[in-house]
């Protein structure tokens, strides 16, 4: 199963573009605001609002084998605790290997936006590249979930 942190993902599409290649079902969870799909791999879910509702149902569903899409980087330590794969929505995995740097940077960044509340900033735009190397990454990343965990 392939689980998509839905709210302002900008790779739903490309998502089921790979998924049709690998016929491999796709599960959008979002707290509301997508539209239903009537792509037969792809199923919506709609959960409560509230803050990581999305990631909570997320997180108590997934496992080894499948691969979950996220820009959320507590919700893809939590994924990989559980033997899942993890990409983010520029195509970067997340590993076992890095996801302690980037909880470490995340909540680093958090303190310095409390500390200095007119800090501008945020991350860079999400460019072409970015969709082209998620196309590859995914792609990438289930061949190696169906080897290591064949259906």
């Amino acid at each position: 199963m392939i689980y998509v942190d839905a709210d302002a993902c900008p790779v739903r599409d490309e998502t089921v573009r790979v998924a049709e290649r690998h016929a491999h079902p796709v599960t959008f969870v979002s707290n509301g605001g997508i539209r239903p799909s009537r792509h037969p791999l792809v199923t919506v879910t709609v959960v409560a609002e509230g803050a990581d509702a999305a990631d909570r149902w997320i997180a108590e569903r997934i496992g080894p084998g499948d691969v979950c899409v996220t820009a959320d980087i507590p919700l893809a330590a939590r994924a990989l605790e559980r033997g899942a794969r993890v990409l983010a929505p520029n195509g970067e995995p997340f590993t076992p290997a890095n996801i302690g740097p980037r909880l470490a940077t995340r909540d680093l960044m958090a303190d310095l936006r409390a500390a200095d509340p007119f800090r501008q900033g945020g991350g860079r735009p999400f460019a072409k590249s970015d969709r082209s190397r998620f196309l590859q990454s995914l792609d990438r990343t289930l061949h190696e979930a169906a080897r290591a965990h064949p259906r």
